[in-house]
């Protein structure tokens, strides 16, 4: 048996709770929220995921998965689009639900295509995935997820922390890495990914097409990373 957890998430977790399950109930984290509060990352990822999203028309069908209490999904409700969002945490679910009534929300681990979105598969124009992939212990299973959801010629939009030479040399020269990468907080990121590695595992679940750009800060010591991929016309 192991210990799960849930967390106010800020930076995506914080006070925790633990309680004890099997194996074959821990395919998830679940998040507890206690507001409809918009993240502080979504100050630097609504404006540069929102340009990627210029030429979306409307009526598209867009999920966040991983929406958490639904606030970064929520900013796009002036677009026309159909939106959808779905997160492993019963009280993000239930705030979303309570404050973005006209977004169809549903409670579902990622890491496996939740039941509540099976119907959908295949026909999305639009996934996000914000700030969730370094969280998770089966990103592979998540990025799967997302393809299966994708119709083709549909994409893909992730953001994650990124790292990269510069960055990482510079926190080493000024000390503060032992802070970025810590081991004391709990609960916290457990993946870091480069553009190499972020590339890999997209090409290797199909996707093409797979274009990086950067949010915060300046260029090459960004706070996060912005990656656009497609899933193919033809299989």
């Amino acid at each position: 048996m192991y210990p799960i957890y849930t967390g106010t998430r800020q930076g995506r977790c914080n006070s925790v709770k633990l309680w004890w399950v099997t194996i074959s109930d821990m395919a998830g984290i679940s998040y507890e929220y206690r507001t409809a509060a918009s993240e502080a990352s979504h100050n630097y990822l609504f404006g540069p995921v929102n340009e990627l999203l210029g030429d979306v028309p409307a009526n598209a069908l867009v999920v966040d998965l991983g929406c958490g209490n639904g606030s970064f999904v929520s900013l796009f409700q002036k677009r026309g689009w159909q939106l959808y969002g779905s997160d492993f945490s019963p009280t993000g679910i239930e705030i979303a639900r309570a404050n973005y009534p006209d977004i169809k929300f549903s409670l579902g681990n990622a890491e496996a295509m939740p039941e509540e979105l099976r119907s959908k598969a295949g026909q999305f124009d639009i996934v996000l995935n914000t700030e969730v992939i370094e969280h998770v212990y089966h990103p592979r299973g998540l990025l799967k997820t997302c393809y299966d959801l994708l119709k083709p010629g549909g994409a893909l939009i992730l953001t994650t922390p990124y790292h990269g030479y510069f960055k990482n040399l510079l926190l080493a020269v000024t000390g503060k890495l032992d802070r970025h990468f810590t081991v004391l907080w709990d609960h916290g990121h457990i993946k870091f990914w480069s553009h190499k590695t972020m590339h890999e595992v997209l090409a290797e679940t199909g996707f093409t097409h797979i274009k990086f750009s950067g949010a915060g800060r300046i260029p090459w010591l960004w706070k996060s990373m912005i990656v656009r991929a497609e899933k193919p016309l033809q299989n």
